[in-house]
């Protein structure tokens, strides 16, 4: 099945289901970027808007995209307002729905989904303003490596969702070749506990100001 179909069907249960990786990449983000503020907030793979209200309350605009159409209409219903602007789009294709820069780059648990992760820091990059964030949280891959990827339950059973691994050398390669500095990295534990597996990674990159 087609990663899209997949969140497709997942849409109506997702924000309600039991998943740990969703709940602490939640927490992941909010610690790695509550306190600062931006102006414009691309928020890629926004699924049901599960993390767009955090988003909202430190950018003063937020652009939210999705290939699933179904995730969206989930995510729109959070925001009856129109306060954000949500686009249907996959960012393996061209970034032309973007009119200026931004200064905030959000990617939660997208890259797994994604083969190969250095187009997305090339285009990132290159949509970032000068000193502008991206953030990345992801499954550790210490998960990855004992079996553990995106998955659901419906009334049909198991479903899978089609996922890579990625090294922590994918990411900070990937990086590194487009011109980011890696400003923080940090591994969330369940239940806090440092002495298991971590379940979530986490980088905070930077685009250099002008005149760095």
């Amino acid at each position: 099945m087609e990663i899209k179909e997949s969140y497709n069907l997942w849409s109506g249960t997702y924000d309600n289901d039991h998943n740990s990786t969703r709940d602490l990449e939640a927490v992941a983000l909010r610690e790695t970027l509550s306190g600062m503020q931006f102006q414009t907030c691309l928020e890629l793979g926004c699924g049901t808007g599960k993390n767009t209200l955090f988003l909202k309350s430190i950018a003063k605009r937020v652009i939210a995209v999705d290939f699933s159409d179904k995730m969206l209409e989930k995510a729109k219903e959070k925001f009856p307002d129109n306060s954000v602007q949500f686009i249907a789009t996959d960012i393996l294709a061209n970034w032309d729905f973007l009119a200026n820069e931004v200064d905030l780059i959000v990617c939660s648990l997208v890259l797994e989904h994604i083969e190969n992760v250095t187009p997305i820091f090339e285009k990132a990059f290159g949509t970032l303003a000068p000193g502008g964030c991206l953030y990345v949280g992801e499954l550790h891959p210490y998960k990855q490596y004992i079996g553990s990827h995106a998955r659901f339950e419906n009334e049909s059973g198991k479903i899978s969702l089609k996922c890579f691994t990625h090294h922590l050398s994918d990411f900070t390669n990937a990086a590194n070749e487009n011109g980011f500095e890696i400003t923080a990295v940090k591994e969330f534990f369940d239940q806090n506990q440092p002495r298991e597996i971590p379940r979530i990674l986490t980088f905070l990159f930077r685009k250099a100001p002008l005149g760095q």
